[in-house]
């Protein structure tokens, strides 16, 4: 479940992949902060939210203390690379690897509370989360099919370079035609991404509706760790087309950097690294005070 993974998972792995300078704070608060992204999709009853901000400590505990440590590793493999200029395809396929490793652990940690929640669901909760995504569909079909696909491809590029800038600051020329032609070699994506979208979510929606059934939680469990066996046909190829294309266009960012860039790209994984070890919950699992 998108929304779950997104309360669960991803709010986890955004705030370990995204610089705040007050993480520490961000990530105590984390357990007062998901259920309101659950709420987007789940109308929780109280006795469920109670048993929810339980879990969700539990699960921060863990993965502030086994998890982020190994995330240190992972920056120094990424700032050595920048620094001997070795960002290559390779590399940066690699750590893509290791942070796809990393979210595994996560799912694989957070899916038997997900599996419990989902069957405490009342008929009325499944209406409404099943009503919640065919709302989350409408709106995306309208962000992201709705416009002719040159709009798609220039507002697919317009959202590269915002992610893009925080970290290298602003892109020349060369690196702005190179985000263009990234953005253009990908085509339909964003139908290949709806389409398998609403598949996903249709799937999600029955296994749910079916939640009494002896086999729920096998079957629930693998739609949210083994989501990409049930990417449809096309998805799939467009899903690794667009990784492989995102590793050479950061390839090619990187190369063409100038040295403010090179310095402010460092710096920003300095602080970042300098985060994650003044976070409380880090240096008690590193040994510290």
């Amino acid at each position: 479940m998108r929304a779950l993974l997104k309360a669960f998972m991803v709010s986890l792995l955004a705030l370990s992949l995204l610089s705040c300078t007050r993480m520490d704070l961000a990530y105590r608060n984390l357990d007062l902060i998901i259920p309101w992204s659950l709420n987007d999709y789940l109308g929780l009853n109280s006795a469920q939210k109670d048993w929810l901000n339980t879990r969700l400590k539990q699960h921060l505990s863990w993965h502030c203390s086994t998890q982020l440590p190994g995330y240190l590793g992972w920056l120094d493999r990424l700032q050595q690379m920048v620094e001997t200029r070795q960002v290559t395809q390779a590399e940066l396929q690699a750590r893509t690897n290791e942070a796809k490793d990393a979210i595994s652990q996560i799912s694989r940690q957070i899916t038997p509370s997900a599996v419990e929640l989902l069957a405490q669901l009342d008929d009325k909760q499944v209406q409404e989360m099943q009503d919640a995504f065919a709302k989350d569909m409408r709106k995306h079909q309208k962000e992201f099919l709705e416009e002719p696909l040159t709009t798609q491809i220039d507002e697919r590029a317009e959202r590269m370079e915002k992610r893009i800038t925080p970290w290298v600051g602003k892109l020349s020329p060369v690196q702005l035609a190179r985000v263009k032609s990234w953005s253009q070699s990908l085509g339909e994506q964003n139908r290949d991404w709806l389409d398998n979208r609403a598949h996903w979510q249709a799937l999600f929606v029955k296994t749910v509706q079916e939640r009494r059934s002896p086999d729920f939680a096998e079957r629930i469990g693998k739609l949210l760790q083994d989501r990409h066996t049930f990417w449809t046909p096309q998805y799939r190829v467009a899903y690794e087309r667009t990784e492989q294309a995102t590793i050479a266009l950061l390839v090619d960012i990187v190369a063409a950097n100038t040295p403010e860039q090179q310095q402010r790209l460092l710096q920003k994984i300095a602080d970042m690294r300098e985060d994650f070890t003044n976070l409380h919950c880090m240096k008690t699992a590193l040994g510290g005070s």
